[in-house]
Order: structure tokens, then sequence, then C-alpha cells
């Protein structure tokens, strides 16, 4: 009884100190810390890949764990296996549960704040605690997601705090497609006044813009957290892509205690910088809190001026510019680097997409990091933002899928995800499922859809919604009212069926959500004004969803390492405008080896660039394609013209069929007689050496930044040596290290992690970090029997 007083007297206790903390804060903003704290909070984790009893408490002994850096994929750490329970969807790599610990002081003076703590993404069914106090549980791993640590804090530098993740990914196959496994993204901890801005508070929309004017509608929503009244104001400032600021705008209001509100602010601005695809304009909304001219709270976010429209006959518009989407599917993994990916990994890819004409991007079927994000507004991309790959159904071979959970969390995780990502000027469209198995020809399948759809509309009425429909025939939903409900149509594949779906009712509007790499289905969207775009199936190779003995997918324009594929030529050939021009060669069955494991030639395409058969002696005809945008292009073998042809008028490739020769095949692209570009093969001779080239020659020593190092087998005239098989090591000196290896073989199931790798084609690739902000890093490559080589990187600040 006396210890149950006690307690009682020391809760009152508590809460009076923090009622008086709180009350002599508010209406003291002249103390120390009146602004926000953002803390970068990847550093210095302990790990345990397995599970435990009592890691959850302070006093338990995490000593003996391995330490690191987050994010972090501990799946990609481990043995590719044909026994692995997660199968040809997790990559044959096993699913497990681990443990991360960190522990981490706070200053006194950070007694009078409330201290959150963000994830951007664990995958999955993560539980998180603060000092033994349990948080939460989410079990999507593709969620950004906080919790609020205030009143589980200890304070001063003799005392300690430990957060606490339990990541339970033992249930496989958990999905279709390899998802990584553990604390894969970046984490924060927030330090805020108690009256602040809300987590995403602020949503910015653009309702009116012209190339006159635009009007910027700002939505703050501020939180009071403290016992007492307080009256604020909010000063909004408007920074444009220079940096100087453009417009602001004052309110001040009386936000009640433990209430919240909500402040809109218009603000017109004049000749605004527009977000398009070529000039992807980035302006800044910074919005700060004050209490008696104290700034006590301060957010910035980003977002662009632009405005969309899509219309049933013309398709898509683009601040009144008619434009088609060329789109592609992405998965979120980052080949070597399983599901922790550097953004530099993307930033890459995405400029060889750029390349070939690509200007839109589906995340299929989840989800995205924020800085992927962040990334496509930079770069000028529109995003297709897709939430979820199943709802209530199961999926084969996901037996331990979302649909467990979908019911329970559907609506949390959808709220957070549009309310962190919807100031991006980059998402265009939203879709809420990807070829859904419940059943759409009864009610609780229609209001399953209108509850996801009404909810987004509710967050964000910017934006249309869709989902993607697989076999709409199958179920009817183009004639029991169901497409009537979507505002943009969505189909994986079946083009034509979707194409009939429009011209049955005109006032449907259609997108392709997944589609192949075909001439056929290119010119589905090319001939018929109201499609509004496609996504090709895929971008990039990814990890999982193959059979054994391969471990990657090949439905990509390039392969994991970056290396563009002749496929991806073709696609240049119809969606730039840029001129080019590139020869393949169809390869034969004898260039192509059995799935042994030791060769993944490109049996979908069956075509090839370059000029050296495998079985160059008895080889005869070659049958050569060229991929070009161009009116006219001429071909060349050893310098001997085979004739020039127009461009088929259906934009197929120019096709010939001719003698082998050994020496130089070339291509030459020309508009009216004018010659504007050239391509060329050669035929090499035997390896000799190792060419080695960086895809940067500077970089910081920031997480995300890296250079890709290539590893080249080339003949004595550096001709590139597409049958040499063989092991490259790479050792590196100065400021650097080699985070991972890889090839573009399917099948390869050599570690990552590693300095050694075999060449695939002829290359292979390591990649690079700088641990310091200045000096030279030395990368040498050496393989039995060639002339080693060498490339050199600076660091730099």
């Amino acid at each position: 009884m006396k210890r149950q007083i006690f307690k009682k007297q020391e809760a009152f206790f508590t809460f009076f100190l923090l009622f008086f903390l709180a009350n002599t804060y508010a209406s003291s903003p002249n103390g120390q810390l009146s602004s926000r704290i953002t803390e970068l909070f990847d550093q210095d984790w302990r790990f345990l890949k397995t599970d435990t009893q009592n890691a959850e408490k302070p006093s338990f002994d995490d000593t003996q764990w391995r330490r690191l850096n987050v994010p972090h994929d501990w799946s990609m750490e481990d043995t590719f296996d044909q026994n692995n329970k997660s199968g040809r969807g997790g990559a044959y790599l096993p699913g497990r549960i681990g443990w991360y610990r960190k522990t981490f002081i706070l200053p006194d003076n950070y007694g009078l704040r409330r201290i959150f703590i963000e994830f951007d993404g664990i995958m999955a069914n993560s539980d998180v605690w603060i000092n033994g106090f349990l948080l939460g549980k989410r079990p999507y791993g593709y969620v950004s997601f906080s919790y609020e640590l205030t009143g589980h804090l200890n304070f001063g530098k003799v005392s300690t705090n430990i957060i606490a993740v339990r990541v339970d990914n033992s249930q496989q196959p958990a999905s279709r497609w390899y998802t990584g496994s553990g604390i894969y993204r970046h984490v924060r901890l927030v330090v805020k006044s108690p009256v602040h801005i809300d987590q995403c508070g602020v949503f910015i929309t653009t309702p009116e813009v012209t190339v006159d004017k635009a009007l910027v509608r700002v939505k703050t929503t501020l939180v009071n957290q403290s016992v007492v009244n307080n009256k604020v104001i909010l000063n909004t400032s408007l920074i444009g892509p220079d940096e100087k600021i453009v417009q602001t705008s004052e309110s001040t209001e009386t936000i009640f205690a433990g209430k919240s509100v909500v402040i809109q602010q218009d603000i017109t601005i004049k000749n605004p910088q527009l977000w398009n695809l070529d000039k992807p304009n980035i302006y800044k909304v910074s919005s700060r809190i004050c209490i008696k001219k104290e700034v006590i709270d301060e957010a910035i976010n980003t977002f662009g001026i632009r405005k969309i429209r899509f219309d049933a006959a013309t398709g898509f518009y683009l601040n009144d510019s008619n434009l088609k989407i060329k789109g592609v599917c992405l998965h979120q993994d980052g080949g070597a680097f399983g599901v922790a990916v550097p953004l530099r990994v993307w930033e890459r890819r995405f400029e060889l997409l750029k390349k070939i004409g690509v200007n839109a991007i589906r995340t299929a079927h989840n989800p995205v990091a924020p800085e992927f994000l962040d990334l496509c507004d930079r770069m000028g991309f529109l995003v297709m933002s897709e939430f979820f790959d199943t709802w209530t159904a199961l999926k084969k071979p996901a037996n331990f899928g979302y649909h467990l959970y979908f019911k329970t969390w559907w609506k949390t995780d959808m709220h957070d995800v549009i309310i962190r990502d919807r100031n991006h000027p980059c998402i265009i469209l939203y879709s809420v499922g990807n070829e859904i198995h419940d059943n759409l020809n009864n009610e609780e399948g229609f209001k399953r859809f209108i509850d996801l759809r009404d909810l987004a509309h509710s967050l964000d009425s910017t934006r249309p919604v869709t989902m993607a429909l697989f076999r709409p025939n199958n179920s009817n939903v183009y004639k029991n009212g169901f497409a009537e409900l979507m505002d943009i149509v969505g189909q994986n594949y079946r083009e034509n069926e979707l194409i009939d779906a429009h011209n049955a009712k005109p006032e449907r509007k259609v997108i392709g959500t997944e589609n192949g790499h075909s001439l056929k289905i290119w010119s589905t969207l090319r001939d018929n004004p109201f499609m509004i775009g496609q996504f090709l199936w895929a971008g990039v190779d990814y990890n999982g969803e193959e059979d054994w003995p391969y471990v990657v997918s090949d439905a990509g324009l390039m392969d994991r390492t970056g290396a563009l594929k002749p496929r991806a030529y073709e696609r240049q050939s119809w969606w730039s405008d840029k001129p080019m021009v590139y020869i393949a060669r169809n390869v034969e069955s004898t260039e192509i080896m059995q799935k042994d494991g030791s060769d993944a030639t490109d049996l979908i395409s069956k075509l090839v660039s370059d000029w050296t058969p495998r079985n160059i002696e008895t080889y005869k005809t070659a049958n050569v394609q060229v991929f070009s945008n161009c009116e006219e292009v001429e071909l060349l073998l050893n310098e001997h013209s085979l004739g020039s042809k127009a461009r088929p008028s259906d934009e197929s490739p120019y096709k010939w069929s001719i003698p082998f020769e050994p020496g130089t095949i070339k291509a030459i692209g020309k508009n009216k007689g004018q010659v504007l570009t050239t391509y060329e093969l050669r035929t090499a001779t035997q390896p000799f050496k190792i060419s080695l080239t960086a895809d940067k020659s500077g970089i910081t020593d920031e997480w995300d930044d890296l250079s890709y190092i290539t590893a080249t087998i080339v003949d004595k005239d550096g001709i590139q040596c597409p049958e040499a098989n063989l092991s490259v090591k790479f050792d590196i000196s100065g400021p650097g290290i080699i985070l991972a290896v890889d090839n573009g073989d399917r099948a390869s199931k050599e570690p990552v992690q590693a300095q050694e790798r075999r060449t695939f084609k002829g290359q292979c690739i390591a990649i690079v970090r700088a641990m310091a902000p200045n000096g030279k890093i030395t990368i040498k490559a050496t393989a039995k029997a060639l002339t080693s080589g060498s490339v050199i990187i600076e660091a730099v600040k």
C-alpha cells in the first residue's frame, strides 16, 4: 500500500514538474534552443542478426554485437541458396529476425523540448523501444513513420538512453520480389518546441498557374503540446530557385493548450519559374513560428510551380503542354546494395534513363524513400506513386505478405505516405494497388477501392487516383461499373483492351500502367492521342522474381550495374529526339549457353552489341539491326558501303543480313543527307589488359556519394572482349573504400561485399566511397595473365 501511495505521489510530482517547465518555457521564449534541431541518427548502431531475449531492456549487454551505421540491408550480406524459404521472390536470400540498438546522450536543456525519432523505412514488422518502453509496431516495410520519445528520456552527460529495434523478416516468402531486411533507410532525431509545426504539417499547392503569375497556397498545421495557450505568429517565406526570397506572408493565431490549428496562406508571385521536365525549377517554403518575435520552430519544404491536366481525348498536359508519359517501372533495390541504396545509385540510373527518353517513373509497387522523390523533383521526372501490391487477397509466392495486415493498417500507411510526399511536383498520379486479386465484382471490392480513393482525395485533391488493373475482362471491370470509379483507368498489359475500353466510352481517361518492350506496344501509345502514357516493365533489372539458377530479373532496359541493353537503344530510337544510331546483331543459338549459372546472355531480346561472335571461325551470316531515329542510315563493313536505307514508316529497326567479316562495322545516321551521328563495332582479338574507368572523378565523403569503377577486358587495340570471363581483383589506396563489386550476370551468386568479381561480357564493376574530405584515391585492377589497370579519383569537399 505504501508503495502504491509513493508511486501516485511520484506521478503527481512528475506531472507538476512538466506543467511548470512547459508553462515557464511557453511564457519565456528567450530561453535556449528556441528553434528545431534535426539530427541524422544513422551512426553507431549495434546489430545482432538473430533473435534474442530482453534486448529491449536498457540493462541488456550489447557490447559483443556488431557495430555499424544505417541504412543497412542484412539480407545482401547472406549467401544465395536455392533452399532458402524466400525463394524466387526473395532472390534466394534468407529472411531472419534482427536487432538494432543505439546508445545516445541528450543535453540537460533538451528536457524542455518535445523529442521525436523518424524512421524512413524498416523492413519489416518492426517493434521500437526507448529505454524499455514500447513505442509501437509497424508491419509495412515501405512506409516512413515517427514516434515521440518525450517522457521516456534521460538528460545530462552521465545519463544514457537506449533505442532498441526488433525487425522480424523471418516469415518467408513475404514478397514476389526482393525486399531486403533491416533499418534500410535513414533515421533522424528531431527536437522541437512544445509549440511546433506538425509532422509533415506543411501542404503546398499551386491552384492557379500561368506564365505571368502563380497562386501558391500554403496550409500549415501548428500543434501546441504545452499546457498553456499560446499566441503565435506564422511567418512564411517563398524562396526562389536562386535562393532569394520571392514573397512572404504573416498570420497571427492563438493555439489553445493541447490543440492544433491549420493556417491557410495564399501568396501570389509574378513571373514564376515553372517546374517542367527540361527545367525542373525548385522553390522552397520556409515556415517559422514566433512567440514575441522569437523563432520557436522552423521547417523548410521544397515544391515546384506547375499545373497538370488529364484529358480523355488528348491525354496529359504539363503547364498546358501536351506530352506522352514515357515511363518505366522501378523496384527499390540498388543491385549490389540491396535496398540500402545511396542516392548516387539512383542519380546515375536516372541520368541513363533520361538519355534514352524516359520521362516518368512508376514506384512499383510501394512507397519509395523520400530522397528518391527529391531526386525526381530535381531531375525532372514525372512519378506515379503506388501504395500497395496487395489488399486482402494472397499473391503467391508471398504467403506472409502485406495482405495479412491490410485491413488494420492500410489507412494509417496510406495517410502517412501521402502527407509525407504531397509537396513533390514530380508526383502526378496516385495508384492504390497493383494487379489486386480481391474480387472487384462485388460490393466489398467496390467499397474497398472507394475507401482508398476517397482517402487519397481527402488528403490531396490535386492528383487523380488510379490502380493497375490486370486481366480486367476476367473481372468485368469495364462492364460492371468498376472502371467508372477510377479517376483514370490504369491497366497492365493487354493494351488493345484498354484502347477498346476507351473507344467504348470516350469519356474514360486511360493509361498503361505496366507494359512490354515491343514496337507493337509502343505504337498503341504513339498512335492514340487519348492514351496518356505507358510504364515499361522494367527500367532496371532487379533482385529476385526469377527461377534458380537466376537471382536477378532480366526485364530491365539496363542491367543492375547500369549497363544499357540493346532494347534500351531501341527505345531511345522511339522516345528521344536527339539524333542517335546503334548497332546490334541477333545472337545465334550456338552463342547462348545453357542455364548453368555461368552465363546470362539476354535471352529475351537475343541481341548483343559486339562484332566478336563466340564461334568466329564458323559464323557465316550476321543479322544486323540498327536502331536510329534518323531519316536514313548507311551501313559500312570494313569501309565498304552496304547501302543506305530510309527509316521504316512504323519505326521498326533498320535491318541487314550480311556475310560476316571480322573488322569494323559502322552505321551512319543522316537527315537530308547530312551526317548527324555514327556508331561502330570492332572485332576483338585476345584479352590483353584491363581498362579501368570512373564515372565520377571527384566524390565527397557523404554517404550518398559514390564512384562507379568499371573494369573492361580489352585486346591490345582497346576493344572490349565480350567472351572474357575472368576474375578481377580490385585494390584501393588512399581515403576510400570499396563498398561492393558486381557484374551484369543474372545468375552470378558471388558475394557483392568483396574486392573480387568475375567479368560478364568482358566487364565488372567496383563501387567506391570516399572516407575523408580530401585526398587521392587510387583503384587498381588485376587479373591473371593481363596487364593491370588503374584509375585515380579525388576526394573533395
